[in-house]
Formats: C-alpha cells, structure tokens, sequence
C-alpha cells in the first residue's frame, strides 16, 4: 500500500511538514509529489486529485483523495492500527488526539505572524499579545502532555506520536522567531530541530529557490539558523 503524498515548499509549507512527518516517521510507503506552491501551479499541480486545492494532499493505492492533514492522519491510523501514530493507552490517545485537533484548528494569531521559515531566522522579532496567548496555549498543552504521559521521554507522549508531528512546525517557528518559552519547552523544541527525518527535510529544503522570496521581514534582521553559525 504506497501513498502519493503531495507537497509544497519545504521551506515554508508547514502543512506540507506535517504530512510527510505522518508517513516518514511510522515507515508507512509513500511517493512524495512537489506542487508548485509558491510558483503559481498548485492548481494545475492538484487538478487531477479533485477537490483538492491545497498542500498537503494525499492519494491512497486504492485511487481515494484526502485533501485535509487531518483527514489523513485519521485515515492512516484506520488503515494502519499497529503503526503507533497515536498511543495505546486511552488516556494518552485521548489526549493525543484533542491536542492534535487543537493544533490542526487554533492558534491563528502564531500562524498569521510567524510563517514558518526554515532557511535562517530572524532577529528582532516582537511577539504581539495574540502570539503570546497562543504560545501560553501551546506550553500547558504539552506540559500536561509530558506530565501525564512523557515525563521521562523526548516527545510529548513517550514515542513518537502523531501530536508531534502536529507540533512539529511550531519547533521551527519559535526557533525562527526566537520565541521565548520554558526550559522544558525548549528541550522539546530542540528535540524536534535534532531529529533525523526533520534535519533530512530542512536538508531538502535549503536547495530549493525562491523568486521572489516569501514572507519578507524588511523590518528584522536575520542570523543563521541553530547549527548553521559555522
């Protein structure tokens, strides 16, 4: 059962991050598809897996279409129960799931003010009370997760699961934007920066052009990204 796992930019699609984490980190068989995101040709990239209009997209073996990272995430835990995408104790799996949910459907103000940005990261940002809020939001979420069920472990429910994946593009904004955050957090964080799959995405990602290049933040300055300074 091979999936074909359409995606944009790596450098920016955060959307695209997550659905590849979903296949890539579970060792579940997938083909990966660039879309032109940025280029202008996602539409004409997409026009064959109707009604998708947007990255991530995901096409099973047997020809169906998810248009939705969550659509997917539900869709490879039906079709791949043992995979461990979600944990096997309830009350992880519960919370696993609300806290993927949430991820899937809040934290706007984050969204809307810091693009993901995996080729540095800039300096001098400042937070906007929206910002602050949802990464307020974001820590209780994945300090409740770590107390209850990861206390002693990297990711937030012991392995790996599918609310890291989730989160995953949250990592890179608070490193591209320098956003302030615990020590707990930011050890999580920095697990997230150190994992093989996602250092072999950012690897991807720095060989790809931009032109003309999204997101510009006239107004900050920029430094390397953590492990690029030498």
């Amino acid at each position: 059962m091979t999936y074909n796992l359409y995606i944009g930019d790596r450098t920016f699609s955060s959307w695209s991050l997550r659905g590849w984490l979903m296949l890539e980190k579970f060792g579940l068989p997938y083909r990966a598809h660039m879309v032109g995101l940025y280029s202008g040709t996602m539409q004409e990239d997409l026009a064959h897996l109707a009604p998708a209009k947007t990255v991530p997209a995901m096409q099973t073996a047997q020809g169906h279409v998810l248009t939705d990272s969550l659509a997917m995430a539900e869709t490879l835990t039906e079709n791949h129960p043992d995979a461990g995408l979600y944990p096997t104790d309830p009350a992880a799996r519960a919370l696993a799931r609300s806290i993927t949910a949430e991820m899937h459907s809040g934290f706007h103000g984050l969204r809307g003010a810091c693009p993901m940005m995996l080729g540095f990261c800039w300096d001098g940002f400042t937070p906007t009370q929206a910002v602050k809020d949802d990464l307020q939001r974001i820590e209780e979420l994945w300090h409740l997760a770590r107390a209850r069920h990861g206390v002693n472990d990297p990711w937030l429910f012991g392995d790996y699961s599918l609310a890291d994946a989730f989160y995953a593009p949250v990592a890179m904004r608070i490193t591209a934007y320098n956003l302030q955050v615990s020590d707990q957090s930011r050890a999580y964080v920095d697990t997230h920066l150190n994992d093989p799959a996602f250092l072999a995405w950012r690897k991807a990602a720095l060989e790809e052009v931009h032109d003309p290049f999204p997101y510009q933040q006239p107004s900050l300055d920029k430094r390397p990204w953590p492990g690029d300074e030498n």
